[in-house]
């Protein structure tokens, strides 16, 4: 089983969500159903979104939001779970839910490398609109677009203000990558990683925790 992005639950709040809809757990759940779910061998059901209901015991649970972890606490109802943390800091403030492992985020870069461009931007913000720090506020944003319309314009910059998968898909484009969140002062943490080689990780991890069959 896997409850994802296309629930009626979540895609019902989804159309609700405005701007925000766009945002990096939607486009990274896309990913892992079509990248990663078909490369790796388990038995466990697959949740790939925060949506409170869909969930089911036995099951691999990405975790999303690194800033407010509690939200998931719901899925206490559940047993057996593998919680997938894209920061490590993630993985103590979700343990009481289950084993919780790293898996550094990842994105599918042959699809990215596609919008690459020559430059002739200076700097801009990447991400959601709620995420502007300081040191960006003087920047052109690059916010509330789908990503078939931001990928294209973030490859015109030189610089850009971005974390998490954004922070990824900037340095594909050829980006240098700019920190302005403090809850991640190095932005050398956001290493260019393919969905497929993500796949791979996950498979050692599952292979450790449940054994090789």
């Amino acid at each position: 089983m896997i409850y994802d992005h296309d629930m009626p639950e979540y895609r019902e709040r989804w159309e609700r969500m405005g701007a925000d809809r766009y945002n990096g757990a939607f486009y990274y759940s896309k990913e892992i159903v079509r990248n990663i779910v078909p490369r790796v061998e388990t038995d466990r059901s697959w949740v790939t979104i925060n949506q409170e209901g869909c969930a089911c015991d036995h099951a691999i649970v990405f975790v999303h939001n690194n800033l407010h972890p509690e939200h998931y606490d719901w899925l206490a109802a559940y047993r057996d779970l593998v919680l997938v943390c894209g920061v490590p800091s993630t993985c103590g403030k979700v343990a009481h839910l289950g084993i919780s492992v790293y898996l550094p985020l990842s994105v599918d870069v042959a699809y990215v490398e596609r919008f690459k461009r020559e430059k002739d931007r200076g700097t801009c913000f990447y991400g959601r609109v709620t995420k502007v720090g300081d040191d960006a506020r003087a920047v052109d944003h690059i916010t509330g677009r789908s990503r078939e319309r931001a990928l294209p314009a973030v490859a015109r910059y030189e610089r850009c203000y971005a974390v998490g998968r954004c922070a990824i898909e900037a340095r594909v484009l050829g980006c240098e990558v700019l920190p302005y969140d403090p809850r991640f002062p190095d932005p050398s943490l956001w290493k260019v990683l393919d969905n497929a080689e993500a796949a791979a990780m996950l498979q050692a991890e599952l292979d450790r925790i449940d054994g090789e069959g």
